[in-house]
């Protein structure tokens, strides 16, 4: 062969190489280009399709507009969901983070339409959530800076009709298709919907926007707003809420169930098999979760009684737990007072902060009151996000709801629970990763976000927070109360325990008062599966940094832990034990 021919061969075996590289490289770029897109799509489709959270997210071209609640646009919801995944299914070539995103996107995805066999839509509210005690917030995220911003809230006031019209015509399906709430949900949504019709219009919070005009309002531009805000209060909004209450009363009541778990509606079993695997990222059978849930509040009662011991009671950690709830000392009589010392337990906990993580939120939080009108039925408290504008902070909301239930024991647990290094550090840090889709920032993984939560109660104990020995026992009864959880809501929802029971088996274990205990169980009620994320999550992420302690050995940094934990928000529970590994352990 002559030299001349050798080099031909050599250039052509080059230029097949280079095509191939640049074959792989545009191909590499284009899937990544339809990733962007499909994320991008998706966000515009969720945006669209709920605007108050559009809204709340800070983007403002949906302020006028209300969710479409009716079987048309739910359905058409559906297919969009399909046509999503279908689009996630056919990118193959992306790496990395990119790799990470579009699994969990078809993940998300899969379980929303495996949803749609249940028709989760028939039970549209509870005492919990629902358009009845949802659509008043749109006070707290509504812009209130120029005429038309007011004109926009007008919109939204006389489009809430609409959306009540839907959800009754949803509940009457349910009650053909035996997919109906118990009855004594149904009294409680009842008492909160009352206010809204009988009282004066002047009363209800969506006046609270006219207490306050820019003032650069005219008289004249106030006057008018007042006028339209009070027509569409009279027109839609009490009306609504009356038709709602009616309907509740005189036709849905009659037709609720008197069984307590959702074993009872149709597909129940599978029903509650899917919120287990939706909720705890886990494919675990009831029966296991009670066993372990058994198991925990065995652990923890034991460790109450060495507390109690030491304090030297004479008596159990059932009668100390009696004792504490009926101690006047234990409460405070003036809500004012519960309150600054929230916020001095908080200050204390944010100056520690970093000496147990390395990457910081930059947005702030606050603390604010849960509102009257859902407060009788609202848990202890609860955490709702800064947009991801940051025009406001996040607010870690305080029940000061009927005082004599609310202990000081637990207050320290409680917030480190629902504020720092809970809730908001771990949400504010998950919206502030660079360079992750939108959708990355919103996804909500329940045993993530509630196990570390929880987590975050234990690292009182690092903190040095828990040298009081009541103290010390509150944050036992709050992880206590996560472990009933598990025997609670996997009793109830397959029939091994009934709502009472339930109750009396929180009060026992955990000192909680009786109205506390209610809310709890009713919440587990209509929120099945929910509750055992809680638990199931924590216990993963202690069990994860028990093995990477022991691997690392005396190498092992908490902080670093911490940061790895949090790195990539949101995880299933097995993914964020694989990505944790791969960064510490080299």
């Amino acid at each position: 062969m002559s030299i001349s021919m050798c080099s031909m061969k050599a250039f052509g075996s080059l230029l097949l190489l280079a095509f191939i590289a640049v074959f792989s490289s545009c191909s590499m770029k284009d899937s990544k280009q339809e990733l962007d897109e499909l994320f991008s799509d998706y966000k515009e489709f969720i945006l669209r399709e709920y605007p108050i959270s559009a809204t709340y997210d800070g983007d403002h071209r949906y302020d006028d507009k209300l969710t479409d609640y009716s079987e048309i646009a739910i359905k058409s919801r559906f297919d969009s969901l399909r046509v999503f995944l279908e689009r996630a299914k056919d990118i193959t070539e992306v790496h990395g983070e990119d790799s990470l995103s579009l699994l969990l996107f078809i993940d998300d995805m899969s379980s929303s339409l495996e949803a749609e066999q249940f028709n989760n839509h028939y039970m549209p509210i509870t005492q919990q959530d629902g358009i009845h005690i949802e659509f008043p917030q749109i006070i707290e995220i509504q812009p209130f800076n120029t005429v038309e911003d007011y004109d926009r809230y007008v919109n939204r006031l006389s489009g809430f009709s609409k959306q009540v019209d839907d959800i009754i015509e949803h509940m009457r399906k349910g009650m053909k298709a035996k997919i109906v709430l118990p009855n004594y949900i149904i009294q409680q949504i009842m008492d909160q919907v009352y206010p809204f019709f009988i009282d004066d219009t002047d009363s209800l919070p969506f006046m609270k926007p006219l207490q306050t005009f820019p003032a650069s309002f005219t008289d004249k531009q106030k006057s008018r707003i007042r006028s339209k805000v009070k027509f569409a209060l009279d027109s839609s909004i009490q009306p609504a809420y009356s038709n709602l209450h009616m309907f509740l009363l005189f036709e849905y009541m009659n037709k609720s169930r008197r069984v307590d778990g959702i074993y009872a509606l149709p597909k129940g079993k599978e029903r509650y098999a899917h919120m287990i695997r939706k909720e705890t990222t886990m494919d675990m059978q009831p029966d296991s979760i009670y066993a372990i849930g058994m198991s925990e509040v065995n652990r923890i009662e034991a460790e109450m009684q060495n507390i109690v011991n030491e304090l030297g009671f004479k008596g159990t950690a059932e009668e100390f737990k009696k004792q504490l709830i009926k101690d006047p000392k234990n409460f405070y009589t003036d809500k004012k007072l519960m309150m600054d010392e929230y916020r001095r337990i908080l200050s204390i906990v944010d100056s520690k902060l970093p000496m147990l993580f390395g990457r910081l939120p930059k947005s702030p939080y606050d603390l604010k009151e849960i509102e009257t009108y859902r407060a009788a039925s609202a848990p202890q408290a609860y955490y709702y996000s800064a947009p991801l504008d940051r025009s406001r902070p996040g607010y870690f909301y305080v029940n000061t709801y009927d005082l004599p239930s609310r202990p000081k024991h637990t207050m320290t647990a409680l917030a480190l629970h629902e504020a720092v290094p809970g809730h908001h550090l771990q949400i504010a840090i998950a919206q502030e990763l660079p360079g992750l889709p939108w959708f990355r920032n919103q996804i909500g993984i329940n045993a993530f976000v509630e196990g570390w939560a929880l987590y975050s109660e234990s690292l009182g104990h690092d903190m040095g927070l828990y040298q009081d020995s009541h103290q010390q026992f509150g944050a036992l009864a709050f992880e206590m109360w996560r472990a009933c959880r598990l025997v609670i809501d996997a009793g109830i929802h397959t029939g091994k325990m009934t709502r009472e029971e339930g109750v009396q088996f929180m009060m026992k274990h955990t000192g909680n008062a009786e109205l506390d205990a209610r809310s709890e169980v009713d919440r587990y009620i209509v929120w099945p599966a929910q509750a055992l994320s809680y638990k199931l999550g924590q216990m993963h992420i202690l069990t994860l940094r028990k093995e990477i302690e022991q691997k690392l050995g005396k190498k092992f940094s908490l902080k670093q832990f911490h940061d790895a934990v949090l790195a990539h928000g949101p995880l299933p529970l097995h993914i964020l034990s694989d990505q944790v590994r791969k960064t510490l352990i080299h």
